[in-house]
């Protein structure tokens, strides 16, 4: 069976950090381009950061540059985001997604559609 499977989440204060791990199951990532995508409450669901096959390539969302670090280790099948300087707007179920597709256009971000298969979410909460 495929699958994604996401941890790492939890409630955290304004400022901290936390790490979301994305591991493969029944295949292998390294023939993926890994996409982070988070959904708050009422909101869309937003792209976030998205990795390359290789992990020489990523994009982030303007929101969470600099703050945010998106990384791959094939070896283990697993798929990193570094999560620092949380803010309550931070706050939503993020979810990793895998595509066989990477561009340098960045749809990566842009096209949700374009993934074909998902995790079942971690919810990240920024409060104090």
């Amino acid at each position: 069976q495929l699958q994604l499977v996401e941890s790492g989440g939890g409630l955290v204060q304004p400022g901290g950090s936390l790490r979301l791990s994305c591991v493969a199951s029944g295949f292998s990532l390294d023939s993926y381009a890994i996409g982070w995508f988070r959904q708050a409450p009422g909101k869309e669901r937003e792209g976030v950061s998205c990795i390359s096959q290789s992990g020489k390539n990523a994009y982030s969302t303007d929101s969470v540059k600099g703050r945010f670090t998106i990384s791959r280790d094939n070896a283990k099948n697993t798929v990193y985001l570094q999560m620092n300087g949380l803010k309550p707007e931070d706050t939503a179920v993020y979810y990793c997604a895998a595509r066989p597709i990477w561009d340098s256009f960045g749809t990566c971000l842009r096209k949700s559609i374009t993934y074909n298969y998902w995790g079942q979410g971690t919810q990240v909460t920024v409060s104090s």
